[in-house]
């Protein structure tokens, strides 16, 4: 219960900064983002316990750099137009896989690699992880409206660090009938016929 009211209390802040964003710049995609983490704060206090949670302090460090390295992204370096208009393309396409994930997920959302059942619709038909797919969206989309060194490494490591979390969930499952199951329909974890 802590951690969930943890959670939605982060995304609440984040939710309030997207809100407060669109009241000082008119920029749509603060509404957007503002929406976004209003269901992530809303996914927190309504998800059910666990029946098994990482005990390993490598997966909770993934989770966390995973979700929050983010925040160092910086609105620095290059502008192109292209860019800018490519990338809130990106992110609008991750913001609604995001929705939708979470969603299918209903009471199944969490943070760290835990088992609260298999869920298999909606984008998780399609990949096992779509809410590190919508991750990498959004900080791609990020990066191209902002071309540095500095947001690209960001970018790198937030992948990395769900590419770890992905795996750390399904040694989680790997005694599961259900998730095996599952893994055998869908193939790939986080980008559909690649991995």
């Amino acid at each position: 219960m802590c951690a969930g009211l943890v959670g939605a209390g982060s995304a609440a802040v984040f939710a309030y900064s997207f809100l407060h964003f669109y009241v000082e710049t008119h920029r749509l995609i603060g509404i957007v983002f503002f929406a976004q983490q209003t269901l992530v704060a809303l996914a927190y206090l309504i998800r059910r316990p666990a029946r098994l949670v990482t005990r390993r302090p490598d997966d909770w460090l993934l989770a966390f750099a995973g979700t929050f390295i983010g925040v160092l992204f910086r609105p620095q370096g290059e502008h192109p137009a292209w860019g800018v208009r490519t990338g809130v393309v990106l992110q609008l396409v991750g913001v609604a896989i995001v929705a939708m994930s979470i969603l299918s997920l209903g009471r199944s959302f969490g943070f760290a690699a835990a088992d609260r059942g298999v869920v298999t619709r909606g984008p998780y038909s399609v990949v096992r992880h779509p809410m590190y797919a919508s991750y990498l969206l959004l900080g791609s989309g990020y990066l191209l409206q902002s071309l540095s060194v500095r947001n690209a490494a960001i970018l790198v490591i937030v992948t990395l660090c769900n590419g770890g979390r992905a795996l750390a969930e399904e040694r989680l499952l790997a005694n599961s009938r259900d998730y095996l199951a599952y893994r055998r329909r869908v193939r790939r974890r986080i980008i559909p016929g690649i991995w």
